[in-house]
């Protein structure tokens, strides 16, 4: 049987079934229709889906790392997270929160932890579902609890994780975040909230409102992908708010890649050259901001 075809269109009822209202029947029920049967649509979800099951660029036991699952104090109650540290830091380090995806705190983003702190970074990803409970082992179950998470509680519970890496032993007291997807969006936010923010790195996140610019102290970097135009709508006016006030920011479009094309779980969305280009782009920033 030759490979499945994955068209654009595909791509975007996906993107509706996990971050708007299509639910995971009516999803399917496209997807046949687009893929010609019942049979290619099986075939085709897995690609489109994230598998945690692909091999980490980072494995858990790297010698070069000392990680751990901790919990630590939140905005109002405890935190669940999942932090990498380098082994045998000659010096105290930057710090960078890794927000993960509406998805939670599942080994993609534990992997991108641990390269984080490869690059020189203490690196802590925080279960932003702790309040739930934390995140299930079923993605669909995450999916849901993220549709009825308290926001203004989400974003308080980012600043209680920035000031408990400014006071962690390891690090310098500078503390930025890197987010993925919802990640990204909620390093939008806590560049609204978190006057103390060094600097921020979102990836195809949702932006804040104009109204809200004004309050950003951090640089930020902003990774977009060109086929990703439901975030990409609010491009313009989030960026005429930070050129009027202006604001100290890099803005990156890459060409012919879709929404999560940093996720290498995803194989038909992944892409391994804009991946590369925005995260050697993202370590420079972060080090020249945090260190």
């Amino acid at each position: 049987m030759s490979k499945p075809v994955i068209t654009q269109a595909m791509i975007d009822a996906y993107d509706e079934y996990t971050h708007l209202t299509l639910d995971r029947r009516g999803f399917m029920q496209k997807l046949t229709t687009l893929a010609g049967s019942g049979a290619a649509a099986a075939a085709i979800m897995p690609m489109l889906a994230a598998n945690q099951a692909n091999a980490a660029m980072v494995e858990e036991g790297d010698a070069r790392l000392e990680v751990a699952d901790i919990t630590y104090p939140g905005a109002s109650g405890e935190m669940k997270g999942y932090l990498a540290i380098p082994k045998d830091a000659a010096e105290k380090l930057p710090a960078v929160i890794v927000i993960h995806e509406n998805r939670g705190l599942n080994p993609h983003i534990r992997d991108v932890a641990r390269r984080m702190a490869l690059e020189g970074f203490v690196a802590l990803s925080p279960d932003f579902l702790s309040p739930n409970g934390g995140t299930p082992s079923n993605e669909d179950e995450a999916r849901a609890m993220f549709q009825s998470l308290d926001m203004v509680a989400a974003v308080a519970n980012g600043e209680a994780t920035r000031a408990f890496l400014a006071g962690h032993e390891k690090t310098n007291g500078k503390v930025g975040a890197i987010g993925f997807c919802w990640g990204g969006g909620m390093v939008n936010r806590m560049a609204v909230a978190s006057p103390e923010l060094g600097a921020g790195v979102a990836y195809y996140g949702s932006q804040v409102p104009a109204e809200q610019v004004p309050a950003i102290r951090a640089p930020l970097m902003l990774h977009y992908a060109s086929l990703d135009e439901r975030i990409n709508a609010g491009i313009d006016a989030f960026k005429a708010a930070l050129d009027a006030n202006g604001k100290t920011y890099e803005l990156h479009m890459y060409d012919g890649v879709n929404h999560a094309f940093n996720n290498d779980t995803s194989a038909a969305r992944y892409d391994k050259a804009a991946a590369d280009l925005a995260w050697s782009r993202t370590v420079e920033f972060l080090k020249k901001n945090l260190g």
